[in-house]
């Protein structure tokens, strides 16, 4: 399994599907499956810029692995979870439940100003500057802690610098994960 790690706006989903694309793999998003919920409480939820509560999570989640291995993908790719400490801890638990592994995290550094300027352009419902900034703040508190607890259970992490072309951003990201899975 894949992490992709970056504030909202990094381009998670973009090199995600282009490295899918690439290897043949599955690439999972929390993010696309709420968004494409039909439930109203997710769609609140979404445009106030919080995070959906964890046990929708896992059920997200748990259904989307199950799928992409009964189609036998190879390898899967996760754009988006965990974003909490205790969904890291969690997916430790169903790791170790399904022998399924980290091969690497993938943390996409972006600048603020950047994530800002590609957030507003894409126009989601849930970019407004209000929305951004409360993911920002949430993203900065959240994810260094599940950061070191992948470190300290010694999974590979690869800080990249995300910004340049979408081309440019990928070859980084492929010599790393290629690197880490062979």
């Amino acid at each position: 399994m894949i992490l992709l790690f970056g504030p909202p706006g990094a381009g998670k989903s973009v090199q995600g599907q282009m490295l899918a694309v690439r290897m043949g793999w599955k690439w999972l998003s929390t993010g696309e499956m709420f968004r494409a919920s039909k439930d109203p409480e997710i769609i609140e939820i979404l445009k106030s810029g919080q995070l959906i509560d964890d046990e929708q999570t896992y059920q997200v989640f748990n259904a989307a692995v199950a799928e992409a291995k009964a189609q036998q993908y190879p390898q899967i790719i996760v754009d988006g979870f965990p974003r909490t400490k205790d969904q890291a801890e969690w997916l430790g638990k169903h790791l170790k439940e399904t022998g399924d592994t980290i091969d690497v995290v993938i943390a996409l550094e972006v600048p603020e100003s950047e994530v800002v300027e590609r957030m507003t352009k894409r126009g989601r419902l849930e970019d407004s500057p209000e929305t951004i900034a409360t993911r920002m703040n949430i993203y900065r508190q959240k994810m260094y802690p599940i950061l070191g607890n992948f470190a300290e259970q010694g999974i590979k992490i690869v800080h990249l610098d995300g910004t340049g072309t979408a081309g440019s951003v990928h070859d980084k990201i492929y010599d790393e994960v290629v690197g880490a899975i062979v």
